[in-house]
């Protein structure tokens, strides 16, 4: 009996090096290379220390067709859970990368939706993390009606709690429609990206010759279409800037913001000219 319990927790071990693998040491470092962060690397530097809870970490893919059978990975491709930001609750959703580019697929979605449902019910903020090239295709319409539920999730939730999201690589499809139902959105220099689809399909659609940043850069979305709300110089700012925008927000409509004693200098608005 208890070389059966010591196996299964060993089991159990197993699938938490897993999960937390993610897609892999190889492909984290190509994305390091990039001057990015890793999924769970961001969710360290945004919550206050060993704070996290992970929500569905083993949760896989259901697809079997194109041979999405053999490319399971425990997570399936987002990161959620719960954590703390100075003290307070707050929900969140991180798009792991090398996963599969971070597409969303059936279980992938509906765990971005759970995590918005439930910080709706709790009443505290949600922020995600996004970097996702969008859906998984070869689940195929079947399964890719999911999609529409982070829309409904964000929908609901708007107005209750606040929303926040931070595009933290390129983001296609459900990847930026979902960002822009949110109240913030952040998006970090030379890295950040958002658009329906890409220069490649743009070309072939239209003969326009268009560069990703030109298309959908942080540049663009901060100064010229206003998507987005705040442009930052790296990852480590960006997370810094969102925790100090938590500091500032109710943690739902029925509640009133953070109250802080005021200690600067009193006489800062006082002119200086004779």
């Amino acid at each position: 009996m208890s070389n059966d319990f010591d196996h299964k927790l060993k089991e159990l071990d197993e699938m938490r090096r897993q999960a937390v693998s993610g897609g892999g040491e190889d492909n984290k470092e190509k994305e390091r290379a990039k001057g990015k962060l890793s999924a769970r690397e961001r969710v360290d530097l945004l919550l206050d220390p060993g704070t996290f809870e992970e929500l569905h970490p083993f949760a896989q893919t259901i697809c079997t067709d194109f041979g999405m059978g053999n490319k399971r990975y425990l997570g399936d491709g987002i990161i959620t859970g719960l954590g703390r930001i100075d003290g307070r609750k707050v929900c969140v959703a991180a798009n792991d990368v090398t996963v599969l580019g971070g597409s969303g697929s059936s279980t992938h979605l509906r765990k971005w939706c759970k995590i918005i449902d439930f910080a709706t019910r709790m009443g505290i903020p949600v922020v995600q993390l996004n970097d996702s090239g969008g859906g998984r295709v070869q689940e195929g319409p079947r399964f890719m009606s999911f999609s529409g539920s982070v829309f409904n999730s964000h929908t609901q939730a708007s107005g209750v709690v606040p929303q926040i999201t931070a595009i933290l690589g390129r983001n296609a499809g459900h990847g930026v429609y979902a960002a822009a139902l949110t109240d913030f959105i952040f998006m970090v220099e030379d890295i950040g990206e958002m658009y329906i689809t890409g220069p490649t399909i743009l070309k072939a659609v239209t003969s326009e010759e268009i560069s990703f940043k030109e298309l959908g850069g942080a540049k663009v979305h901060t100064q010229i279409t206003g998507v987005a709300d705040l442009r930052v110089p790296n990852e480590t700012e960006c997370m810094k800037q969102i925790r100090g925008l938590i500091s500032f927000v109710p943690q739902n409509w029925k509640e009133k913001p953070p109250q802080k004693e005021c200690k600067d200098d009193e006489r800062r608005g006082e002119s200086t000219v004779e």
